[in-house]
């Protein structure tokens, strides 16, 4: 934008020539975007005319509504808008600053680092939300289609715009659907490719000349871009072009017009587009359907492609919003965040982590050695009281009229004033009450030592001293804890375990106190979650008793037991006891009274908590210890009224206020209320939290405000403390007139590397610290590192301070092994030589030393991030997030930042509450923002920004943000945000360099010696041998099923074969061989004469799972068809199914279809003609009543190497494939199957599977007619309405044997888990399953088979039944475990060495390790060998490669009509590069090892395992390694228990991960960070997009497998209707 009125040819030569130098530097990606125009700009800037031209918004991009001083008047000054900000604001609203962080030139700060990202506006994509989990937002702030955020070209337009059109036109939500649709052509720039899962690793990019698309095949193994979308993806480090109309859609629409034109095909009304399954995602997972993606045909010819149209499923153009929003990511991650890596990779390194290199520009300690610091002497004086209760006594007896306490009621009125002498006589009744009145008389229930609770409402000071100086005098110790309200209370259980370790029995409470808190039904109270039992004890006056004349208590001298414990809360949430011996609270007192300057009898206003810290320290003790007047101030007054401290110094002509920052900021904001105040009378104004540097700017403020009101600039008085040092350091009270200390400006670049360094460069980052005054009297103090051994700093060193005095902790109570850590630290110099004998103590407080000894403090430990080496103080960040302009977004200033440790480091997260009305644009805006600032300012990345609903967030006892409980609720995700922003591309820069992969070539290192490469026993593994025909005569005779059937009905006829079973488990149809062999006639008679079909056509079989199934198969052999089963398309999801059987049977070029006559009307009705065109289906005949004809003869083939049958199926990545299967490969498959399984015709099996492909199809069709077993059939579907159909029809049976997919596996476990009770009260015993063995081409899931396991062991399924099967598309039948040989090994692989595609064996229970289990054993005539995919060279044991098989049943090869024959060699004909280069493999495409184990097989030799790890066409290459994604959805589906099921894609190289959520839709927002953070930990990837679905959405084919491709194309088109979708930064 900086050439906007710069006229170039006026330019000087010099200026000219680097801007083409940067030029040349963008265009080679030298520089990256947001560089080259930060740079281009600095060159412009003295050369730009300045138009007048409306300026530009000051905080937010889209041009602010028309108001009066919006486009005119220039913008305010600071203080000036801060001055209208106070005057608008007199009551706190809901947008009201969180006055802690304060300052305006931080403001500007802030706004300046951010006008400085304007220029380079990032295009953030927006998340999408569905509109019901819109909680907060009105509707109409809705936007249309896809207003997201500002794209970066967009920005410029806006700012044209505002130059032509007037500004109440242009609105932020009214983009014209133009404008909308170019930007989102424009914006994706690689559309979906079938392949893009690998197509990042080595497809190259087609030259754009090159129109002649691609053969439509999909190898198994070269990725390719499909053909429809074969244009350039845009370079993608270019500048994205202006949204130009017309221009920028044309040469897209030309490319594919052209394209089709070469591709020679019409687009007819008949090529209806590929299925789709989301349109009608059902809410629960319905039916379970087969779907090809963007109809992909494996080994389809070149005229057939019909899936070149440019739309997914039902015609969305691909370019729609989401592509846009993943192409605004993908931009906002080009821009490099951390040094380039060097290229070099070892992936043996144990340690994976990327180690930063130190910078060494990185500001170092300079100074010499710290001194330590010493107060002035603690000065003697003759009447301090030899203890606290002795001051007590001596008021109490000679000033009994002396005011030592006024409380005030709610609206700031006085309500009690306590006299020293009343204060006295109750102490001593309480105390003597406590000591003898408890138990009966003979017993005490109180000893002096022991702990007592003090639990008192903030509201009423008078009670709580009473108990505390009652406690003092009957010597037993007070531990003040707050009261709790709820079981829920924030932090709750670890104030329990404060009472657990300070051993408390007994707390003392008042009346009222006692009557609020909660109670169980019967009226006791409740016992709070982690409470040790307590006994309550109520200390009002009437219940206490006036102790005897002679009895007085025992008053010793200060000595070093324990006097009282004040609580205090540590980072981690756990809540410690301090505990102040009488002697440290007595010096204390003493120190305070010195340091301050108290005199007997002044007036002191405290507005702090009274409980604990400065509140108790000053004024409770020293001002008794003083005679002072107490005025107490309770929370709830400030709240109602801020002035009323204020007000209170006027009336009582106060000498001493005790206030936080926040209570200034209330009383500034409050001030017009008050005109008459003075506040003249203070000589000291104690600043409680004037350490924490944001305390300047409330400090400041007050006092020009208030100085017209008297107040003198030398009264006000910061001072550090903490509960364990106790006050480390305070600003004596000034003499008038007295020049004011000097304010230190730090750089935070400096900080946050734990130097001082003076702010000079960079103005932004700088942070003014004041100083809290010199080390209290009596004391000694050193700055130590706070990290490791506590090595003294040197003076430019910024360390934790710590103190050696008498007035300090102690210990905590009941805690040594920690007390030592901090109150007995003893420094040591460079040396690591100590430097002396004293102990000090450690205050939790990281400052320096300045000029003149004075103390600055810069934070705190706990509020410590430690982000990549690098220190951040979590109350900077919150100043910076509250600069960012908050008051449209956050509710009341409440924000929380606190780190989470992911991948080895500390990663920043922020917390908000958002207001209620804040738009969904307002707060991505603000969190946008938030971003840039904290990135400028504090150069740390952001790993996450959650917005949480209002008054949602955990609170501290006075209504703070309770920190640990936040990060507790963000790591279980019970947080419930309602925004959220994740960021781990920018700051995740730990991960390990992306492997660079080494070019594969056969070293000397493969030398195959006999049967080993490389030192190695060759991994190959083969089944026995399928040995000589022992059966009777049978199959000799019979080479072919039809052959087998026929012999079969003369010799035994009515031997049942089938057994059909309906939901009730009744048998609704059976087969005996002689009604199978007839039907089988009438279907062949039927065939020759109604369809006139010719031998060798192939014939579609549509039925669902029955016999008239496998009669149509028989009948269709003996007419000598081929028949091609296909699955009958779902009736009540039409739309989604049918296309995919249309397809089959186009592909196949069936000329007849046999069915039923519900299919048949189903194909031929109007609701079918949506989807299909249905006027062009073969000939369909329905087998339902055929007349009873014979065929003339049954055909029998002449070779066996004739085509048998089709088996079609469609893969996980959505192509569907066809394999033919000879006569010889069936008989082969059947005789391994029998041996395997030893099925003979006495035995019975059990099959509960879907017959339509595979190993399934053949059990349930074939295995029964060659081996004569009876098989009972169960169709899965009926599963639905009897889930326990399956399991009792073993046990009624007693079937031995059974097989059954994993999705009735998973039905059974979910549906029947909890039942395993009532199925033994029905009978149901499992104890007869010899094997129940699972069919799937997939890895077996070793998680879902032990749970199965588990859970049926009670109906006595016993453990060693279930294993599983191995198939793949080349042979359909690898491993199945039968019922001889070993039972299935599981070994334990290092996850690691698997995406270098390595083994490594580890032990269970190793870090990374996935178990995995054998897929059964080898079946009899299968050989395996584990092959190099890229070599094709053999492999070793127990190396990871691809599985190649030899075997007599492997497919012929892929059905095509025009025979691709190089895709046949590939796969089904393939030879090894060396080794044994004779035998022809085939090649399954499935990653996996072959190791030898200790067992021994049937014929005695050790026996060889076959581990199946993954398909090769499902992997994901990321970062040059390769991922399996059931191993990331594995971690994902860990992640929370709210998630039901998920699946995992590549698009662009971004990782996209879709979750079903199955709990309430508040969860949503939580699964985002933990399903970020669980994939980092454990596969070390950064997720670029989280999508949140409802159950059911993802698909799932009838096998049980996840078709993870085509949930991505309805992803990108758009049609998952997500609950969210966050786009990681």
């Amino acid at each position: 934008m900086a050439d906007r009125g710069v006229d170039m040819s006026a330019l000087p030569k010099e200026v000219r020539d680097q801007l083409a130098e940067l030029d040349l530097e963008l265009s080679e990606g030298d520089i990256t975007q947001k560089g080259y125009e930060k740079k281009r700009t600095k060159l412009l800037a003295p050369y730009v005319i300045h138009t007048p031209v409306a300026p530009p918004p000051q905080n937010d991009v889209l041009p602010p509504p028309p108001s009066s001083s919006s486009s005119h008047a220039p913008p305010p000054s600071s203080s000036s808008r801060y001055r209208e900000r106070r005057s608008r604001r007199t009551h706190r609203g809901g947008g009201t600053r969180d006055d802690r962080y304060r300052s305006d030139i931080h403001t500007e700060a802030v706004q300046a680092a951010l006008a400085k990202h304007k220029e380079e506006k990032m295009a953030l994509p927006m998340p999408t939300k569905r509109r019901s989990t819109y909680v907060q937002s009105p509707i109409n702030t809705r936007t249309p289609p896809d207003s997201s955020s500002d794209d970066e070209d967009e920005t410029s337009v806006r700012r044209q715009s505002s130059l032509v059109a007037p500004q109440h036109l242009v609105g932020p939500n009214l983009q014209s659907p133009d404008a909308w649709i170019n930007r989102t052509v424009q914006g994706s720039s690689t559309s979906s490719s079938a392949s893009s899962t690998l197509s990042h690793g080595d497809a190259k990019s087609q030259p754009q000349s090159q129109a002649q698309p691609q053969p439509q095949y999909k190898p198994q193994y070269q990725p390719l871009f499909q053909p429809h979308y074969q244009h350039q993806p845009q370079p993608q480090h270019q500048p994205q072009p202006q949204p130009q109309p017309q221009p920028q859609h044309q040469p897209r629409t030309t490319a594919v017009t052209d394209m089709l034109a070469q591709s020679r095909i019409v687009p007819s009304e008949n090529s209806a587009p590929p299925p789709d399954v989301t349109a009608v995602a059902p809410p629960a997972r319905g039916p379970r359907v087969d779907l090809t993606s963007n109809a992909v045909v494996r080994g389809m010819s070149r005229g057939q492609s019909r899936s070149s149209m440019m739309e997914t499923a039902d015609g969305v153009p691909v370019n729609s919003r989401v592509s846009t929003k993943i192409q605004q990511l993908l931009n906002t991650l080009k821009r490099p965040k951390r040094p380039p890596l060097s290229e070099f990779f070892t992936d043996d390194a144990e340690e994976i982590v990327e180690v930063p290199q130190p910078d060494p520009n990185t500001p170092k300690p300079e100074g010499r050695q710290i001194m330590p610091v010493k107060g002035e002497p603690l000065g003697v004086v003759s009447n301090w009281p030899p203890a606290l209760q002795a001051a007590l006594a001596r008021w109490g007896a000679t000033q009994g009229k002396s005011p030592a306490l006024t409380a005030l009621d709610i609206t700031g009125r006085p309500l009690y004033t306590l006299t020293y002498g009343k204060l006295w006589s109750r102490s001593v009744k309480l105390a003597y009450t406590l000591l003898n009145k408890l138990g009966t008389k003979n017993e005490q229930i109180l000893k002096p030592g022991d702990r007592v609770a003090l639990v008192y409402p903030n509201s009423d000071p008078g009670m709580f001293w009473v108990a505390f100086y009652g406690c003092l005098l009957a010597e037993v110790i007070p531990v003040p804890i707050e009261v709790p309200l709820s079981r829920k209370d924030a932090g709750i259980s670890q104030v329990g375990f404060l009472l657990g370790s300070c051993g408390v029995g007994l707390a003392l409470t008042s009346e009222i106190c006692l009557k609020g808190l909660p109670k169980t039904p019967t009226g006791e109270i409740l016992q709070f979650k982690g409470w040790p039992r307590l006994k309550w004890v109520v200390t009002d006056s009437k219940y206490l008793t006036k102790p005897s004349k002679d009895w007085q208590p025992h008053i010793p001298t200060a000595n070093t037991d324990p006097a009282y414990i004040e609580y205090k809360a540590r980072k981690d949430g756990t809540v410690v006891g301090v505990a102040v011996s009488k002697v440290a609270m007595l010096t204390h007192c003493q120190a305070l009274t010195q340091a301050c300057n108290y005199c007997e009898g002044e007036t002191l206003v405290n507005v702090l908590d009274f409980k604990k810290d400065i509140g108790l320290w000053h004024g409770v003790l020293t001002a008794v210890m003083n005679r002072i007047h107490t005025i107490s101030v309770p929370y709830a007054v400030m709240k109602a009224c801020p002035l009323s401290w204020v007000q209170r110094v006027h009336i009582h002509k106060a000498r001493i206020g005790l206030v936080k920052c926040r209570d200034l900021h209330w009383a500034m904001m409050a001030h017009r209320d008050q005109r008459d105040t003075s506040l003249a009378s203070l000589r000291m104004l104690i600043v409680a939290d004037g350490a924490n540097p944001w305390s300047v700017s409330s400090c400041d403020a007050f006092l020009n405000v208030f100085q017209s009101h008297g107040l003198k600039p030398e009264v006000i008085c910061p001072c550090a403390t903490s509960p364990e040092a106790m006050t480390v350091a305070i600003r004596r009270p000034g003499v008038p007139g007295a020049p004011l200390p000097a304010r230190a400006i730090l750089s935070m670049g400096g900080l946050s590397h734990g130097v001082i360094r003076v702010n000079t460069e960079d103005k932004n980052s700088a942070l003014t610290v004041q100083d809290v005054g010199h080390v209290m009297p009596g004391a000694l103090m050193c700055i130590v590192r706070p990290d490791g051994p506590p090595q003294l700093c040197k003076t430019d060193e910024i360390g934790e301070i710590i103190i050696n005095s008498r007035a300090g902790g102690t210990m905590y109570y009941g805690l040594p092994g920690v007390t030592k850590n901090t109150f007995e630290v003893i420094p040591v110099n460079s040396n690591g030589v100590p430097i002396g004998e004293i102990p000090f103590v450690r205050s939790g407080l990281l400052g320096f030393v300045g000029p003149g000894s004075l103390v600055f403090v810069v934070g705190k430990i706990e509020g410590l991030l430690m982000v990549s080496g690098r220190r951040h103080n979590a109350d900077d960040l919150v100043a910076t997030a509250l600069a960012v302009e908050p008051v449209k977004t956050v509710y009341r200033g409440r924000i929380a930042v606190f780190s989470v440790t992911v991948f080895y480091d500390e990663r920043v997260v922020i917390v908000a509450e958002q207001r209620p009305d804040a738009s969904e644009e307002d707060s991505f805006q603000w969190m946008s923002r938030v971003l840039q600032a904290i990135d400028s300012i504090h150069q740390v990345g952001l790993y996450c920004l959650a917005l949480v609903p209002a008054n949602t967030l955990p609170k501290t006892p006075l209504g703070g943000i309770h920190i640990s409980d936040t990060k507790q609720f963000f790591l279980d995700g019970s947080l419930h945000p309602c925004n959220i922003l994740m960021c781990p591309h920018t700051c995740v820069t730990n991960l390990p360099k992306p492997r660079q992969k080494q070019p594969v070539g056969v070293g000397p290192a493969s030398v195959m010696v006999g049967n080993l490469v490389a030192g190695k026993r060759i991994a190959q593994a083969a089944g026995r041998d399928l040995g000589m025909i022992d059966d009777q005569d049978l199959v000799r005779k019979h080479q072919y099923l039809t052959e087998a059937l026929q012999w079969r009905a003369q010799t035994d006829p009515d031997h049942v074969l089938y057994v059909l079973l309906n939901a009730k488990g009744v048998a609704v149809s059976t087969a005996s061989c002689v009604q199978l062999h007839k039907r089988a006639e009438k279907i062949a008679a039927a065939l020759t004469e109604k369809g006139s079909i010719n031998t060798g056509e192939n014939v579609v079989l549509l039925y669902p799972p029955g016999i008239d199934l496998i009669a149509a198969f028989y009948g269709c052999l003996y007419a000598g068809c081929v028949p091609v089963n296909v699955r009958p398309p779902h009736p009540q999801n039409l739309a989604a199914t049918l296309p995919t059987v249309r397809m089959i049977i186009d592909v196949s070029k069936a000329a007849c279809i046999l069915t039923t006559q519900n299919l048949m009307r189903t194909l031929r009705s109007k609701e079918a003609a949506a989807s299909v065109n249905i006027k062009t289906w073969p000939i369909i005949i329905d087998t339902d009543d055929l007349p009873r004809r014979r065929p003339p003869q049954i055909y029998k083939p002449p070779t066996a190497e004739m085509i048998a049958y089709l088996d079609f199926s469609v893969s996980t990545t959505g192509m569907l494939t066809g394999i033919k299967i000879s006569h010889a490969a069936v008989s082969a498959l059947c005789r391994s199957v029998k041996l395997q399984c030893e099925l003979y015709s006495s035995r019975q099996i059990a099959i509960c599977l879907d017959p339509y492909c595979g190993l399934g199809f053949v059990l349930w069709c074939l295995a029964s007619v060659y081996s004569g077993h009876q098989s009972i059939l169960i169709p899965p579907f009926e599963l639905e309405s009897c889930l326990s159909l399956w399991l009792s029809t073993l046990s009624q049976y007693r079937v031995r044997d059974t097989f059954c997919s994993y999705s009735v596996m998973e039905l059974c476990t979910k549906g029947l888990g909890t039942q395993t009770e009532l199925l033994k009260t029905r009978g149901v015993n499992l104890s007869c399953v010899r094997s129940c063995v699972v069919i799937a081409e997939e890895r077996p899931r070793l998680t879902l088979t032990h749970s199965f396991s588990k859970l049926f062991k009670d109906v006595g399924l016993s453990p060693r039944a279930v294993s599983t099967a191995f198939g793949s598309r080349v042979n359909l039948a690898i491993c199945l475990q039968g019922t001889t040989g070993p039972d299935p090994c599981t070994v334990y692989v290092d996850m690691k060495s698997l995406r270098h595609d390595r083994v490594r064996l580890v032990e269970r229970g190793a870090p990374q390790s996935l178990p995995l289990m054998e897929s059964g054993k080898i079946l009899p005539g299968v050989r395996v060998i584990i092959v190099n995919p890229e070599t094709r060279g053999p492999l070793g044991d127990s190396h990871l490669g691809e599985i190649w098989v030899n075997s007599p049943h492997t497919a012929s090869g892929y059905y095509t009509i025009y025979g691709e024959e190089s895709l046949q060699a590939d796969h089904f004909n393939t030879k090894l590069s060396f080794g044994d280069p004779q035998t022809l493999w085939a090649r399954t495409g499935y990653l996996g090892f072959v190791k030898r184990t200790e067992l021994l097989d049937a014929s005695g030799d050790r026996h060889d395992a076959l581990f199946v790890v993954g398909s090769l066409d499902e992997t994901l290459e990321l970062r040059g390694l390769r991922y399996h994604p059931i191993d990331i959805e594995t971690s994902v589906s860990r992640a929370h228990r709210s998630i039901a099921e998920s699946a995992v894609f590549t698009w662009t190289n971004l990782l996209v991960v879709v979750s079903e959520l199955c709990g309430s839709e508040q969860d949503a927002l939580d699964l985002v960070p933990l399903i970020t953070n669980v994939v980092l930990e454990e596969h070390h990837l950064i997720v670029g997009v989280v999508v949140i679905v409802d159950p059911g959405v993802i698909p799932i084919n009838s096998r049980g497998e996840k078709q993870r491709m085509h949930l991505r194309d309805s992803f990108l088109a758009d049609q998952l209707d997500p609950i969210y979708v966050a786009y990681n930064m």
